[in-house]
């Protein structure tokens, strides 16, 4: 970055808040995807709305990328500086603006971090519901550019279903203010949905105001025991047939129970060959006649066990056993490649099985975990970078999993969003015509193409497989 570039940045929001060395370019180069590390040029960390602006004011006048970034836990390489310039934080814009008790908001600036926010609305008998499994360090911001979901998205959905107003700077440094506190508003075209899940390539937010609802006053946990992935499958396909919606309904194979028990702890049983993770919630007498219910789906399914928490404790034990699933994957391989095919509930059987014979075609561990109730399943590959002839085996894997979640009214992606690694695959799921009409809409709004460039259309589309049934 030129000098006077980093001269006007250090002007705009104070020297010690523009970062250009070495080692600060390095920090911010990768996300938590493998493969797509890149340099910034510099990183900048703004303390407003009006300094973000002027940011990009200058930024958009020198032609200089600019990447949003909140924790960098993006898994599909979204908030990788694949086209250097400017790396933008928001540590300094981490405030929870209000809680409106009356209205059942909360307004929030972007660096706030997930949990933070649902600890605190909790505290006031509230209840925010996406949780992602990167809460405790994933930011708003970071959630509402990847429409993020969680364990809970099966009965109360994901980010976007939160999301009621933005604050947002485009790339010309306009400011503008979508929605607000409002339970219907149909005043023109929805610009707030529009920028929920657009990985920061038309705008920047720096504001949001959240939809809250009452916290549930009962929940109970339970952990079914299977001694096949496709039983569990099935089960999971017959409670939501039985037109039962629970808060939680995830599931880990057997090598992911192995991997969160030896890093864990808590418990899980290692001879099976799945578990499931069921939660309800609400008023106590529905949570347990569906809790019931489910315990007799899943025996007439084949659970070895079910068995209910007893305690609190039990019950976070295992929720905190389900969301370390990814971070005790980690430690088996050098690289851990974590997507997220997604197909129709009533698939997810079909769609496990075949995860399981792609990974037997092409030899490789690939293990298994995910939100199963709403169809969103992780294939989650152990592999090495350094190994190039099985690096190019996992990305076979990866296109023929994409192609069988496409072919089964799937999607390539649930909740990890396009980014650049997924960039090649997006017209498989909307089509040529869908991929003009998006990129109509970018032209619209960042017509120098500086927010977060190369990301959703920065790859040409691969060539469809024919999957094997």
């Amino acid at each position: 970055m030129k000098p006077e570039i980093l001269e006007q940045l250090h002007q705009l929001i104070g020297k010690e808040h523009v970062q250009s060395s070495s080692a600060s370019r390095l920090v911010y180069s990768y996300d938590a995807t493998p493969g797509y590390q890149s340099m910034p040029d510099a990183i900048a960390v703004p303390g407003s709305t009006e300094e973000v602006a002027a940011i990009v004011r200058l930024c958009n006048e020198n032609r200089i990328p600019i990447i949003p970034r909140g924790s960098g836990t993006n898994l599909c390489g979204g908030t990788c500086p694949t086209s250097g310039g400017l790396v933008l934080l928001f540590t300094r814009m981490k405030n929870i603006l209000e809680i409106d008790e009356e209205n059942l908001t909360a307004t929030v600036q972007p660096g706030v971090i997930t949990k933070t926010l649902i600890d605190a609305v909790e505290e006031r008998g509230l209840f925010y519901p996406p949780d992602p499994s990167s809460m405790k360090i994933s930011t708003i911001g970071g959630n509402i550019n990847e429409n993020s979901g969680g364990l809970r998205g099966l009965k109360y959905g994901v980010t976007k279903d939160y999301v009621l107003g933005l604050e947002v700077v485009l790339p010309n440094g306009s400011i503008i203010k979508t929605g607000g506190k409002l339970a219907k508003d149909v005043a023109g075209y929805d610009l707030t949905k529009l920028m929920v899940g657009s990985e920061g390539t038309l705008g920047i937010v720096t504001e949001a105001t959240l939809k809250l609802i009452p916290i549930p006053v009962s929940k109970q946990t339970m952990l079914a025991v299977f001694d096949s992935m496709e039983r569990a499958a099935e089960a999971v396909s017959s409670i939501i047939a039985h037109r039962m919606i629970p808060a939680t309904l995830e599931f880990m194979d057997k090598p992911t129970i192995k991997a969160v028990e030896d890093f864990a702890k808590v418990g899980l049983p290692l001879n099976a060959e799945a578990v499931l993770l069921i939660e309800q919630d609400g008023e106590e007498a529905a949570v347990l006649k569906d809790m019931k219910k489910m315990q007799v789906i899943c025996q007439e399914r084949g659970a070895i066990s079910v068995e209910t928490a007893q305690t609190p404790q039990q019950a976070e034990n295992l929720r905190t056993a389900r969301r370390t699933a990814l971070s005790a994957l980690a430690r088996l391989k050098p690289t851990t490649i974590l997507e997220d095919a997604t197909v129709p509930r009533s698939k997810v059987a079909e769609m496990v099985h075949a995860i399981n014979e792609t990974a037997r075609r092409f030899n490789l561990t690939i293990c298994t975990f995910g939100h199963a109730g709403d169809g969103n399943l992780h294939p989650t590959c152990l592999t090495d970078a350094r190994d190039k002839e099985e690096m190019e085996r996992v990305e076979l894997a990866f296109e023929a999993i994409f192609e069988k979640a496409v072919s089964l009214g799937g999607t390539i992606t649930g909740e990890h969003g396009v980014g650049e690694m997924k960039a090649p695959y997006l017209e498989w799921k909307v089509g040529p015509a869908g991929i003009e009409i998006m990129k109509a809409v970018k032209q619209t709004f960042d017509s120098n193409n500086i927010m977060n460039p190369n990301k959703i259309f920065g790859k040409d589309t691969r060539k469809r497989l024919v999957v094997e049934s």
